[in-house]
């Protein structure tokens, strides 16, 4: 609280004050008070009302400023009612059972929302555990009776399956900690993994790939990893460039501390514009944008949110040449000591 918008009202306040004070001289010049005693009365009285004032002012500013800092502690503000102390003064009473109530009101709005949140998470998880039942059996149809009206279903039923997943993951993706397998993995197997479940995309666009594959570990959930990989492979061929084939080349680097996996293509490379807002949801991009591309502006979202959740840092470097998604780990060498 600013002292200048505390004194600005007590302005009316004040005026009463100087109202008073000149209603007593009148009275006590009237009854024949000299004027020395008036002038001491008048002191007298302006000296109490400016210390009850500055002092009203003091208790007043550490109250306000009490109730700010605890406001920005905490992490709900919506529960401060339920935390500051009982007012004494009347008007403050009044306020502070104003406050309670809609905090209580918040509280219950948040549960509500926090149910229905967590329905429509159950019904998802429901619904694609449901979907993939006969995704996996067509694709186990096509697969065992090659013919071509099968070679043309598998890229398609393959695609579906992903869309499916992506629901899967992105409804699981507030609370992953709940899914997670920690444990020490090869870096390129959730590489192979994210290959194989794109593999008839790759074989339909003809991709080359080269895996630089090394012998390093990390300590991650393979699954998640997977995903999250084929998020990258998927992009990497809705936006291939058009005049070139497409050629993906998974490799591993080190840093202090660090691990890295890369996977770089040569397709259309992001525009320099684009960069700072691919991880944005729902951001489709000028590439996105083009005829012919289904964008939802979700997948490297998505992928964002992930490693953040694991801990992992995704940094994109792009050029007219194509794209590299570099997935940083941290070694932990404590959990080897320990081992």
């Amino acid at each position: 609280m600013s002292g200048a918008t505390y004194w600005k009202g007590q302005v009316p306040v004040l005026l009463l004050q100087l109202a008073g004070m000149a209603a007593l001289a009148f009275l006590l010049l009237l009854g024949g008070v000299n004027g020395d005693s008036v002038a001491l009365f008048l002191l007298l009285w302006a000296l109490v009302a400016a210390l009850w004032m500055v002092r009203g002012y003091v208790v007043r500013k550490r109250q306000l400023d009490a109730l700010l800092t605890l406001a920005d502690q905490l992490p709900e503000a919506y529960l401060l009612g339920e935390v500051i102390p009982a007012p004494t003064r009347a008007d403050d009473q009044v306020y502070y059972r104003l406050l309670r109530q809609a905090g209580r009101s918040m509280l219950e709005q948040v549960s509500a929302t926090e149910r229905a949140r967590k329905a429509d998470k159950d019904s998802i998880d429901q619904w694609v555990h449901q979907c993939k039942t006969p995704i996996a059996a067509a694709r186990l149809l096509c697969e065992n009776r090659p013919s071509p009206l099968a070679t043309e279903l598998l890229p398609l039923l393959e695609a579906v399956d992903h869309h499916v997943e992506q629901a899967l993951f992105y409804a699981r993706s507030e609370h992953p900690e709940k899914d997670y397998l920690i444990r020490e993995i090869p870096l390129f197997a959730p590489v192979h993994q994210a290959l194989a479940q794109n593999k008839y995309l790759l074989l339909q666009h003809q991709a080359r790939v080269e895996v630089e594959e090394t012998d390093d570990t990390v300590f991650s959930d393979e699954k998640w990893l997977a995903f999250l990989l084929g998020q990258l492979i998927e992009n990497a061929v809705k936006y291939r460039h058009p005049d070139r084939p497409l050629a993906l080349t998974f490799s591993a680097g080190h840093g202090p501390g660090t691990v890295t996996l890369t996977l770089r293509d040569n397709g259309l490379g992001i525009p320099p514009e684009d960069l700072p807002r691919i991880f944005d949801q729902g951001f489709t991009g000028r590439n996105g944008r083009r005829a012919g591309q289904n964008a939802t502006g979700l997948g490297l979202f998505l992928c964002q949110k992930l490693c953040r959740k694991l801990d992992l840092a995704l940094t994109p470097q792009s050029s007219p040449a194509g794209t590299a998604m570099a997935i940083t780990f941290r070694v932990n060498d404590f959990i080897r000591e320990v081992e």
